[in-house]
């Protein structure tokens, strides 16, 4: 019998507008070296950060959505390995500003929370 393939459960996005489709692709050849299996890349035509180029984003279904930008260097790279860490061993995602890596402290420019589809399922009846 064949194995499944792995499907990643975990999604990281990229913008590839601002500064074009050969940095988002060397951007994912990067953060691909560090965050494991778990993670899916989507290149993203634009997420509205253009102030705040390179805008990354994680998004995993029932945790929070997060997006950072401007990453604008290795560390910044580095830091967002790191973050990919602590996001997947979230149960919520949800996570302080003080408790993700401190290269992204002043670079969150969104937190949405999980969406509530059980809500939502409940009102559409």
């Amino acid at each position: 019998m064949a194995e499944a393939a792995h499907i990643p459960s975990h999604t990281i996005l990229i913008c590839s507008k601002c500064r074009g489709t050969e940095e988002a692709a060397r951007m994912r050849r990067t953060l691909a070296l560090g965050v494991g299996d778990d993670f899916a890349f989507r290149a993203v035509d634009c997420m509205a950060g253009c102030d705040f180029p390179v805008a990354v984003g994680f998004q995993c279904d029932a945790k929070a959505t997060y997006l950072f930008g401007p990453i604008e260097n290795e560390d910044d790279i580095a830091a967002l390995k790191d973050f990919a860490r602590q996001y997947q061993q979230s149960e919520t995602g949800w996570t302080s500003a003080g408790q993700r890596p401190k290269a992204l402290y002043t670079k969150t420019l969104a937190r949405m929370p999980a969406a509530a589809r059980e809500t939502a399922a409940r009102s559409a009846k």
